[in-house]
């Protein structure tokens, strides 16, 4: 059963993914899928607003990395940065359409698999 599954999700891996490391700083390039549109009772939205809504945003994450966990296509990781004094993170699905490329722009050495304890800071 398992060989099955495994066939049919080799189709969406994606190859192109560097090797990364918890510790290590990344900068992640996705797309924002587009808004739903809202049903107003009043036309207001105009034609160029309706336009942009329909293009995907581009988005760049650049952070430390946390945690990897999972396996398969539903491999994850976790990414934090600190933005205008407070911490953000991010949580990616490895595989993910959205996720264009990565780029690992500093490798740091940790001696443990999850750095949770960055989260203090």
């Amino acid at each position: 059963m398992t060989d099955k599954i495994d066939l049919v999700e080799k189709e969406y891996f994606k190859k192109d993914i560097p090797e990364f490391r918890p510790g290590d700083e990344i900068k992640v390039f996705s797309e924002i899928p587009p808004q739903p549109e809202l049903k107003l009772k009043k036309k207001t939205v105009r034609k160029k607003e309706k336009e942009e809504r329909k293009r995907m945003h581009a988005q760049l994450f650049q952070g430390i990395v946390l945690a990897k966990r999972g396996s398969g296509l539903r491999q994850t990781f976790v990414v934090r940065k600190i933005s205008y004094g407070e911490g953000v993170e991010k949580t990616f699905l490895l595989h993910s359409p959205f996720i264009k490329k990565i780029e690992v722009a500093k490798r740091n050495k940790a001696r443990r698999a999850k750095l949770y304890y960055l989260r203090k800071k």
